[in-house]
């Protein structure tokens, strides 16, 4: 699946973040993925009484957009490959979301590792890495943003380290629940005779929309300067 980029727009320069590359389409993750929410209940059961059922959590997906995963430090004034100073990777990336039926937000912790590796090992040296997390809606709109470091330090002697990285979200569980019309639609038990029997609803226009409307996303990355993102994209 090819790349759609996405501008996150900033102060004086425009950073361009492309979509996961391993999202699957938004619209099947909508009904069937749980998004590392805390419970198993959703909020949507969909039975096409055929035996297909598909649970919706509104709780956002979490993931890392392409080449923004990793980052290399260079030398001041170089861009070649023996230029490079160190290199850290974003990894084991998991998230808890509180989907309480009580609560009005839902609250969702993403908890991740910073591996990183020096050239140079002699004496300690401390690291530190900024981060993005962007809550991202439909896939394309951008309605929350933060920065974040993750310090890494190295002993003297070593050249790898590893640091810990946490993002929290909040997200109106109402804008992440389908419209009532749109699931009672979704529900309503059909029959054989019926002149809508062979239609699959997340087929129509209008309910695409609306589950594309109501799926949030929540995206971390490094906060990538436009040499480190040109970098990345090169190699």
């Amino acid at each position: 699946m090819s790349a759609m980029p996405t501008q996150f727009a900033r102060r004086g320069a425009t950073l361009v973040l492309p979509m996961p590359m391993l999202t699957m389409p938004m619209l099947a993750i909508g009904l069937l993925a749980l998004a590392g929410c805390t419970k198993t209940h959703g909020e949507l059961v969909v039975d096409d009484t055929v035996g297909v059922t598909a649970l919706r959590s509104p709780c956002p997906l979490v993931g890392v957009p392409e080449m923004t995963g990793d980052v290399t430090l260079l030398a001041p004034g170089r861009s070649d490959s023996g230029a490079i100073d160190a290199v850290a990777a974003i990894t084991n990336v998991r998230s808890t979301c509180n989907d309480a039926a009580r609560l009005a937000q839902l609250s969702t912790r993403v908890d991740f590792d910073v591996m990183a590796r020096r050239t140079d090992t002699h004496g300690a040296r401390h690291i530190e890495f900024p981060f993005f997390s962007v809550v991202e809606r439909g896939g394309s709109t951008i309605v929350a943003k933060k920065i974040g470091t993750v310090a890494v330090d190295f002993a003297d002697g070593q050249d790898r380290a590893q640091g810990h990285g946490l993002a929290t979200t909040l997200v109106d569980r109402n804008e992440a629940s389908l419209p009532a019309p749109i699931r009672a639609r979704l529900t309503r038990k059909r029959k054989a005779g019926d002149t809508d029997a062979a239609v699959d609803p997340l087929s129509l226009p209008d309910v695409k929309a609306a589950l594309s409307k109501a799926t949030f996303e929540v995206l971390i990355g490094f906060q990538l300067t436009d040499r480190q993102l040109a970098y990345n994209a090169t190699r």
